[in-house]
Order: C-alpha cells, then structure tokens, then sequence
C-alpha cells in the first residue's frame, strides 16, 4: 500500500492545528488550577467533604461471648427440638419378585430396541 504524499501546506496547516489544540488545552488547565487552588492549597469550600475512613466499632469480649452464648443456647434448642419430634422414617426395601419383575421388562425393552435398529 502507497503512502499518501504530503505537500507542505498540509503539514504546516497540522502543525498549526495541533498548536491550536495546545493553546486552548493550556487555557483550560489554567483555569482549572485557578478555580482549584486557595491560600492554603486545597479544595474550594464548595466542593463536598471528603468522609474521613476511620475504625470501624470494636465489639468487646463480653459482647462476643455474650452472642456465642446465645448462639449455642438457639442450637441446643433446635437439636433437642428436632430429635423428639421427627420420627425416622422406615426406608423402602424392594422385594426379590419386585426386581425380578423390573429385570423381565428391561430384557423385553431391551429386545425390541435391537430388533427395531437391525430393521432400520
């Protein structure tokens, strides 16, 4: 791919622009560090305080056993609730003719998808 020729003209009216560009953006910061600064340097008076990141509130080791104690009193009471209430419940045992049923009708399903594959 060719390069695009520059005459002269095109070059000094980059260079002209650019240096426009550089004037107004000089303009700018200026007026920024003007509108910025005050005697002592900081911030303008109308801009928001800044909230100050400081500790957050310690709890005491009182207040932490406390609330471990409690914690361990809901679960005692929970683990003894549930264990009086609820029953286990009997699990389902399938008999031998049960499975010997299921077996038979598997080898018949079984049975009738490969005869149905080997006729396709």
């Amino acid at each position: 791919m060719a390069q695009p020729k520059f005459t002269q003209e095109i070059v000094d009216a980059a260079i002209e622009g650019f240096e426009a560009q550089k004037r107004r953006i000089d303009a700018q910061i200026a007026e920024l560090r003007a509108l910025g600064s005050n005697s002592d340097g900081n911030m303008p008076s109308s801009a928001p305080p800044r909230k100050k990141a400081g500790r957050r509130g310690r709890m005491s080791a009182a207040g932490r056993a406390a609330i471990a104690e409690a914690q361990r009193k809901r679960w005692a009471a929970k683990r003894t609730a549930s264990s009086s209430t609820v029953a286990p419940r009997k699990k389902h045992r399938l008999s031998a003719a049960g499975r010997k049923a299921i077996a038979e009708a598997q080898k018949k399903r079984w049975a009738m998808k490969k005869a149905t594959a080997k006729a396709a």
